[in-house]
């Protein structure tokens, strides 16, 4: 059987009597003349497949075939440049391979995005979920090979671990025992799930050089915001020797490149999804792809915010002052109204920022950066690792981050550690940004959020 990719890629002469496999999309008949669209899941495109009495034997069982029955037709490849689509197969013979049972909870017409997440396991079969994941697989292949081509060693960091990188308590507990006994656990200690690859990563730079990982991740948050789950993907790269501005450097090329990919490879799915989803999507990402980014400094950024607030900017977050944490809303000012386009924020306050970012000189700020984006804000947040043992061990204490478990972590800075920079890009906010679906929970073929263990 031929890939239906296949005459989408001009492969076929017209005429030709070929053979295609796939999945009904939809039937429809007036008894002298049929349709069928068919989809092998190798394009997003469908075929179309017509079907006359005169040439199908079985044509009274495939008139009344349901959808998402799997068949083989065999017919002739007709090209069709005056009509809609640009090509259709006139069949000879259509097989029935295996006939769905039931009528399919996936029909076509509109089905809310709430009701298809009920039905995960079947979501991927309407137009829609077909784009975002094969957008979704894209995004992970352009990431490789970006990392690939610029010499990255790609390292698997654990997913078990003993510490919480972030130090913010919020990690699933790995465990065999009920009483908590954790001397007596399988590790002999408390174990978690990780929550970044990070730490790891680092480790990796001092011998590599850049290294990069991207696997999944948990939180234990309980959070049923849109853009939250337990369990989602992230993109760490860490590069020894690379300074803060060299750091945000590397996210912008690396972000381009997954545009520049996406519309090589999938401006068919980006278009539908401009369509039907996002009017917006294909000019954001264009914007983004062919823009110079912003730098603007966390302390420049609370001024702009504060005159955008006396000028009475209707901001629902009126409480701006220095050494708060920015919310979505200032960040897509900034970026929207502001710069217009994708901008870095830089040197945040060190008191809002983890324990392991380098302290500037001015010993209020740190070396970190996060990159804002027209349309949600925040997408990527990295920094400059402090390289200096008793400063980190400082830090550690300032935070209440326990050092006794981080030993091996703080050890690196005593074997020529002299400068390390790296970012996170959580892989489901990146695909929500190139698809313009607004929840989490829709970019993640089965999502883990609290009270929710389907499937």
């Amino acid at each position: 059987m031929i890939k239906i990719v296949d005459l989408f890629n001009n492969k076929i002469a017209n005429d030709e009597v070929i053979t295609v496999g796939g999945w009904i999309k939809s039937n429809r008949n007036n008894g002298k003349l049929g349709f069928l669209v068919l989809n092998d899941g190798s394009a997003f495109q469908n075929v179309q497949v017509v079907y006359k009495p005169t040439e199908v034997a079985n044509f009274t069982e495939i008139e009344g075939i349901k959808l998402s029955s799997a068949v083989k037709v065999t017919g002739k490849f007709i090209l069709t440049p005056t009509a809609k689509q640009p090509f259709e197969i006139q069949a000879q013979a259509i097989e029935i391979l295996d006939e769905a049972t039931e009528d399919s909870p996936v029909q076509k017409k509109e089905h809310s995005f709430e009701y298809l997440r009920e039905i995960a396991h079947l979501r991927a079969r309407t137009n829609t979920f077909n784009a975002v994941f094969r957008i979704r697989s894209s995004c992970a292949f352009a990431i490789h090979k970006f990392f690939n081509q610029k010499n990255f060693i790609y390292v698997h960091t654990p997913i078990i671990t003993g510490n919480d990188a972030e130090g913010a308590g919020e990690a699933f507990i790995v465990t065999t025992r009920s009483d908590g006994n954790y001397a007596e656990d399988f590790f002999g200690k408390k174990a978690s799930l990780t929550v970044s690859g990070q730490l790891h990563a680092e480790g990796f730079a001092q011998a590599f050089g850049q290294v990069y990982t991207f696997g999944p991740t948990f939180r234990a948050e309980n959070s049923n915001t849109t853009k939250h789950c337990a369990e989602f993907w992230m993109i760490e790269p860490e590069v020894a020797f690379n300074d803060l501005s060299q750091n945000m450097d590397l996210v912008e090329e690396m972000i381009k490149a997954i545009i520049n990919y996406l519309f090589a490879h999938n401006f068919a799915e980006l278009t539908f999804l401009n369509e039907t989803v996002d009017p917006t999507l294909l000019e954001r990402l264009t914007t983004l792809k062919d823009s110079a980014f912003d730098r603007m400094t966390y302390t420049q950024a609370i001024d702009v915010l504060t005159t955008a607030l006396n000028n009475n900017h209707p901001f629902e977050n009126k409480d701006i002052f220095w050494g708060m944490d920015l919310q979505t809303e200032h960040e897509r000012f900034l970026c929207e109204e502001i710069s217009k386009k994708p901008m870095f924020l830089t040197d945040y306050p060190k008191d809002i920022k983890a324990f392991y970012m380098k302290v500037n000189s001015d010993n209020k700020t740190v070396a970190a950066c996060d990159l804002l984006v027209p349309g949600i804000g925040e997408l990527v947040g990295g920094s400059e690792r402090e390289s200096n043992y008793d400063k980190i061990i400082a830090r550690c204490h300032e935070m209440n981050v326990p050092v006794e478990e981080l030993d091996w972590y703080l050890d690196l800075r005593k074997y020529g550690y002299y400068k390390s920079a790296g970012f996170g890009l959580g892989f489901e906010r990146l695909v929500m940004y190139v698809t313009g679906i607004l929840n989490i929970r829709d970019v993640i073929p089965f999502p883990r959020t609290p009270k929710n263990l389907l499937f």
